[in-house]
């Protein structure tokens, strides 16, 4: 009668309206949260123990390593009945084959997962790429970010996927963060959790899990922790006022998922070394029961050098769950996971509630998701559909809307027509901003500077290499001297197509125009190229502090139709 009891409660609380983020659709009526409650007892009962433990589990698919490899998958799956996948590397069409294949194959639906920050071409490098987070945050109208995420969200529905391992909501404060970086909305908390509460609810008002990461706050570190285990040594002050402020402000509106970090936070936690994603203390003891947390919380990928050099796969696993996560995400070693779960629930350090509380939550969210009517995808044309013209049209406006004119001393904007020169500097390509151009522009070489006649309006583009996001953002000593030997006698507009870090150390006082871009592609050129020339508005704001003179808020306003009105 008490388990009874306990088992109602239990459900009650999940499906209460006012819960603390377990994921249900806004439109959910009471006959629906019924249904859903209903489905999830008679599935839980269903399964056996091993079933049960099971769903505990995500593991990677790849499509790049091989038959081999995906014949282990395949065997997890049927074997070690996972409870999902994460999506890596990169065949879109065998991808949907086999998420079909397994589907079939599974008792309960499998929760399809990806990072996919910015769009599927995080790692389907046929999808069409949207911005980074560092440039969405410059944006003032956040309703494009929603709008942003919601065609994020049709791609993934295209691919069966149901879970977008997003958005970030680290406060990026370290310039020199090796792994966070564009990943963030930017240094200032109200501007990340505007942001990315837009990037949310576009994903999950159609149906596609988010999930807020990587707690308690990956903003202020130098480590990646692919590599190795970060610190951050904040007191509880300052965590409570930066890097857990975003997660405290989101909890409570739905958001359906956290990822918790392989990050060491002695103020959090008193173990020597011990990181987050398996720290009792800060899952269970903050996330859980102060923070009140109810959604699905799921490790970061335990396959990174950060956890996966210290302990032995499995062994990992069942740290993880003890210390609260529902979900072990990349699994190393699901089977052997499973039966050191089960040895604990056993020896009584986990009760078996433990399994009964997460299962259901996970049932609950496939349930709310759609995944117990779950129809096969068509490969067909897959990759034209995760990439045409309503992607560009789009990840262009976006792109336009960033942008930051952070001065523009002598009006040389907007170019309206006028001869100008442009000095395109760094190691990326360059070309797309020169054709979208047009006519006006003469290209010259770093080495044919001295040809350009004295008071000409010369633009220098520091072009970065953005093939990744974690790329130096720092501008040659080379690049600078150009830059340098340019403002001597020439109008310059110096625009950056790349972070806005990297005008760290570079001399603005003679530099009459600064943009940035934030980054070096085909659609963020056009977009600059046509604000330059006049044909959008420019009103960014810096999301950064970059330093002492560059504060994040930064920006003017350019409107070109204003001031064609008041010639």
């Amino acid at each position: 009668m008490k388990k009874l009891l306990y088992t109602s409660l239990f459900i009650a609380a999940l499906i209460s309206p006012r819960i603390n983020a377990q994921y249900q659709p806004k439109n959910a009526t009471k006959e629906d949260v019924k249904k859903a409650q209903q489905w999830v007892e008679k599935t839980y009962k269903n399964l056996s123990q091993d079933e049960k433990l099971g769903q505990l589990f995500i593991v990677a698919l790849y499509t790049n390593k091989g038959e081999d490899y995906i014949n282990q998958v395949r065997n997890i799956v049927t074997n070690d009945k996972i409870g999902g996948l994460i999506l890596m590397q990169d065949d879109a069409a065998r991808e949907i084959n086999l998420v079909n294949e397994f589907q079939q194959k599974s008792k309960v639906p499998l929760m399809i997962g990806m990072d996919a920050e910015w769009g599927l071409f995080q790692r389907i490098a046929t999808a069409h790429k949207f911005p980074w987070a560092m440039t969405l945050g410059a944006i003032q109208d956040k309703n494009l970010v929603y709008q942003m995420s919601a065609k994020i969200a049709e791609d993934c529905h295209r691919m069966g996927i149901n879970w977008d391992f997003a958005p970030v909501v680290d406060v990026n404060t370290n310039p020199n963060n090796p792994i966070i970086g564009n990943r963030s909305f930017g240094s200032e908390v109200d501007n990340v959790i505007n942001s990315a509460l837009s990037y949310s609810n576009g994903l999950q008002d159609n149906n596609i899990l988010a999930a807020i990461k990587h707690f308690p706050g990956h903003g202020d570190t130098n480590t990646d922790s692919h590599l190795d285990l970060p610190v951050v040594s904040h007191n509880m002050e300052r965590l409570n006022s930066i890097e857990l402020a975003p997660f405290k402000a989101l909890m409570d509106k739905g958001i359906g998922g956290v990822m918790v970090a392989h990050l060491y936070v002695p103020s959090l936690e008193s173990g020597k070394g011990i990181p987050a994603s398996v720290s009792k203390n800060i899952i269970t003891g903050l996330l859980k029961d102060k923070l009140g947390y109810k959604g699905l919380i799921i490790t970061d990928a335990l396959n990174m050098g950060a956890v996966a050099n210290k302990y032995k796969p499995g062994e990992l696993d069942a740290m993880a769950f003890k210390a609260g996560n529902d979900i072990m995400l990349f699994s190393q070693g699901v089977s052997e996971g499973k039966k050191l779960i089960q040895k604990a629930i056993d020896n009584k350090e986990i009760p078996q509630s433990r399994v009964e509380e997460s299962v259901k939550k996970i049932l609950l969210t496939k349930y709310f998701l759609g995944l117990t009517q779950y129809s096969p995808k068509n490969p067909e044309n897959i990759n034209t559909d995760l990439n045409n013209d309503s992607h560009k049209t789009l990840v262009q406006n976006l792109y336009s809307n960033a942008l930051t004119l952070l001065k523009d001393e002598k009006k040389l904007l907007p170019l309206s027509g006028k001869q100008v020169y442009y000095i395109p500097l760094e190691e990326a390509p360059y070309q797309t901003f020169a054709n979208r151009m047009g006519s006006n522009v003469i290209i010259k070489k770093a080495s044919e500077i001295n040809t350009i006649p004295t008071g000409s309006t010369v633009i220098v583009g520091f072009h970065k290499d953005n093939s990744t996001a974690y790329k130096p953002y720092k501008i040659s000593a080379e690049s600078k001297k150009v830059l340098s030997d340019l403002t001597r006698n020439q109008n310059v507009i110096l625009n950056v197509f790349g972070s806005a870090y990297a005008l760290k150390d570079i001399d603005l006082s003679k530099i009459s125009t600064v943009l940035v871009s934030y980054e070096n592609n085909d659609d963020s050129m056009n977009a600059t190229a046509d604000a330059l020339n006049g044909k959008s508005k420019i009103w960014g704001r810096l999301p950064v502090l970059v330093n002492d003179q560059l504060k994040a808020g930064m920006g003017m306003d350019l409107n070109p139709a204003a001031l064609m009105n008041t010639k």
